[in-house]
């Protein structure tokens, strides 16, 4: 049987077309001659031959191109539905209904047909060439029982994982299609909220209230639950996660219907539940007009553009259709890595813009200025910065160069070119840092806040005197963690969940807000838009997160248990490994008191201490002379005399100047 599906899988398609013509002829004359031992008995069986040869030789000639005309003949067997169904059924009823006439005709110059043998004809018809048709389609699938449950005599130990699907709407059913002809999982049950559906069959699964679960996982032996839930918010689906976290499967999810729509995914692509849909909470629908303001007919210039949030905001810069997407990236990686998407993307959907990658430093000012010029950039979105906490705290020269230099060099370029909108990624951990990362992102943060208050500034590093009018709107935009970004925890505790743990967390009681990426980028597009000038805006990130219960609903919501004194017999433990070089038990968002709201709910506006322009020159002249000289303890006074409320909880330590002091 398996040597006989291969060679007919592998057949040219005119062949396969030619046994379906063929086979269907067989059936057409089966199914009239059935019509006739219904209309007339056993006893009166008709020959074809003999009796109605005419009869016999009209109904293929009539059927067939019938058949062919409604594309019977295209439909693949394997994934037969129900338009092909719906096919049938026009093609036999036009068929039965022609030869109908032609019986009318025919029997009054002829051979009497009873009229009723037309009406048997249609429904054996239907009932023959549609039922060959499903059981082919059953036949190519290899599984023959597959969706009818409980097949007395039938064994259902394929080795395949048991899955459970929580949902029995559109997506759920597509799944379990998809499921059935991928044969990498066999669905055995549906879950689903929906009182009018339940103790019911849908595909042949039974279906479940979800107060029942653990009835179903001793039925079917279930090992995971895949949500089908593309419509439900993000509210919805954590009070989901929520209730089957106390349960021993695996939860994993399948992809919205825009992904679906838009081709990157398909239907049985499944996925690990979605981090943020642990969060619980829904993003704000975009203004429009906030996002179209800075870009839309605009060149547009976005520095560290292969980053996290860098290559987010070019995706959605792009599809908001600039003339010019200027791409600046120090990593050659990371720049071909967006630029390839991007192009794809363009050629995709047919945008007018042209995409250039630019390979480069922030560090160099002159070819910051040289691209600013040559592409009359309109807006600049600043991305490039070193982020990593405890990176930067050992690494403070390349900090304080790439996160405050970068900054500058880059918001003094746009100054001197006339860049009209300037926006700042900035980060909470600017507020009250304790680390050299957190200080130098405050440190760029005064930088934008001191040139925008200047209507003539002369530039750090102008030997002259010579002032430039300042046309350039600066805005800074400060948030908290985003989920999936590079040295994010999550993909770490993905990964150590996959190696059988432990699940490393820094504190027990270490909290941290979290936003998608997609969100965040959104809203700096827009905070950007509604700047003033000199602006700190605050984007809501909701309530923080304790880190360890985001790693036990993580290691739950993957088919384990927690390890703990409490459960020694658990299967993943949690270590905590102390805090690190810099690190706080939390962030914050706000160094004062002093917020109001805008015209968006996401985001608020923060009224922040400012250094005038010539004071802060002069601590950024002492802190680069300290740098050169590896003076880190000067550096460290700096910081804490410039930058409010830093305070470092230990030495301030630089590899390279601690190796020296330690060389004779």
């Amino acid at each position: 049987m398996e040597k006989l599906r291969t060679m007919l899988v592998g057949l040219p398609r005119r062949q396969k077309r030619l046994i379906q013509v063929s086979t269907d002829v067989i059936v057409v004359w089966a199914a009239l001659w059935l019509a006739f031992v219904v209309r007339l008995g056993i006893d009166d069986m008709v020959n074809p031959l003999r009796d109605h040869l005419w009869l016999f030789l009209a109904a293929p000639i009539v059927a067939i191109p019938l058949f062919i005309r409604f594309g019977m003949y295209r439909a693949v067997m394997r994934y037969f539905g129900n338009d092909a169904l719906i096919a049938i059924i026009k093609a036999v009823s036009l068929s039965s209904l022609i030869l109908g006439v032609l019986v009318y005709w025919y029997s009054n110059h002829q051979t009497v047909v009873p009229r009723s043998i037309i009406f048997n004809y249609w429904w054996l018809s239907l009932i023959m060439v549609g039922g060959l048709r499903l059981a082919m389609r059953q036949y190519f699938l290899r599984d023959w029982f597959s969706t009818v449950q409980h097949v007395p005599f039938t064994s259902r130990e394929d080795g395949l994982p048991r899955v459970a699907i929580y949902g029995a709407g559109a997506a759920g059913n597509q799944l379990v299609a998809a499921l059935r002809m991928g044969r990498v999982m066999r669905p055995v049950a549906f879950i689903d909220d929906d009182a009018s559906i339940s103790d019911r069959v849908i595909s042949g699964l039974q279906v479940y209230k979800p107060k029942h679960i653990q009835r179903m996982i001793d039925i079917t032996g279930a090992q995971e639950i895949l949500l089908a839930l593309p419509s439900s918010n993000r509210a919805r689906r954590r009070e989901i996660l929520s209730f089957l976290e106390v349960f021993p499967l695996h939860v994993r999810s399948v992809p919205g219907f825009m992904d679906l729509a838009s081709g990157r995914v398909k239907v049985d692509d499944i996925q690990e539940v979605d981090i943020a849909d642990l969060l619980g909470r829904d993003a704000v629908p975009a203004q429009h007009e906030l996002l179209e303001h800075c870009i839309k007919g605009q060149s547009v210039l976005v520095t560290g553009a292969g980053g996290s949030i860098g290559s987010e905001l070019c995706r959605q810069i792009l599809s908001l259709r600039p003339t010019t997407l200027l791409l600046f990236e120090h990593s050659e990686f990371n720049l071909y890595s967006i630029l390839s998407e991007l192009e794809q993307c363009v050629v995709r959907e047919s945008l007018p813009v042209k995409v250039l990658p630019i390979l480069g430093s922030v560090r160099n000012k002159a070819k910051l200025l040289d691209v600013m010029k040559t592409w009359h950039v309109d807006t600049v979105y600043h991305a490039a910065a070193y982020k990593h906490v405890p990176m930067v705290e050992h690494n403070i020269a390349e900090g304080i160069l790439n996160n405050v230099i970068g900054t500058l060099n880059t918001a003094q370029a746009a100054l001197q070119v006339g860049v009209a909108n300037f926006v700042l990624i900035s980060t909470d951990k600017a507020v009250r840092p304790t680390n050299v990362m957190g200080s130098t992102k405050r440190l760029a943060e005064l930088t934008l806040q001191s040139l925008s208050r200047e209507i003539a500034p002369v530039l750090f590093g102008e030997k002259s005197n010579v002032s430039h009018v300042n046309k350039t709107r600066f805005t800074m935009v400060r948030f908290g963690n985003v989920l999936g970004s590079s040295g994010s925890v999550i993909p770490l505790f993905h990964k150590q969940i996959k190696s059988g743990g432990p699940l490393t967390v820094t504190h027990p009681k270490i909290t941290r807000y979290f936003m998608t990426i997609p969100e965040a980028a959104q809203l700096v597009i827009q905070a950007g838009s509604m700047g003033r000038g000199g602006d700190v805006f605050v984007l809501d990130m909701g309530e923080p997160v304790k880190i360890v219960e985001l790693a036990e609903k993580m290691i739950h919501l993957s088919g384990f248990s927690v390890r703990s004194e409490k459960n020694p017999h658990g299967d993943i433990s949690i270590e905590f490994s102390g805090l690190r070089p810099g690190e706080k038990l939390y962030e914050e968002l706000l160094i004062g008191d002093n917020v109001v709201a805008t015209q968006h709910p996401m985001i608020m506006s923060a009224n922040e201490d400012y250094l005038p322009w010539d004071v802060l020159k002069a601590r950024l002249t002492e802190l680069l002379a300290a740098v050169d000289q590896d003076d880190y303890t000067l550096v460290r006074q700096l910081l804490r005399d410039t930058v409010s409320g830093y305070a470092p909880d230990g030495e301030i330590v630089d590899w390279i100047y601690q190796q020296r002091r330690l060389e004779p």
